[in-house]
């Protein structure tokens, strides 16, 4: 998936924490994010940043419950980030590959198809 369509596709699923999200889809709404967060606070400042922070706060919980629907766990596993070990166990998470098969959360849909 690229970039612009990963965009597009997690900003209007804002609040869709059902279905999938492939890898592509989900990462590369994470630097769109950060990319917008991080140009904010220098061109506009920490207030205005954190501004926008918090407007994707849902977007970006619901992309990575679909990221982690896609490997098969429930998204509640999203509240690991707690603790610091969580942090580095749903990176891991999402950087795994997708299960090529049907899962309780979905069917698989090849890249192609995306």
């Amino acid at each position: 998936m690229k970039f612009s369509t990963a965009v597009s596709t997690c900003l209007s699923k804002f609040a869709t924490f059902s279905g999938r999200a492939t890898r592509s889809e989900f990462w590369w709404f994470y630097l769109f994010t950060f990319l917008v967060n991080w140009i904010a606070g220098l061109a506009l400042g920490n207030m205005i940043s954190m501004i926008i922070s918090l407007a994707f706060v849902l977007p970006l919980w619901a992309a990575g419950a679909r990221r982690l629907h896609d490997i098969g766990r429930t998204g509640w596993w999203q509240l690991i980030f707690i603790t610091v070990i969580g942090i580095l166990v749903l990176i891991y998470w999402y950087a795994q590959e997708t299960a090529p098969e049907a899962n309780q959360y979905g069917a698989y849909v090849p890249p192609s198809e995306a």
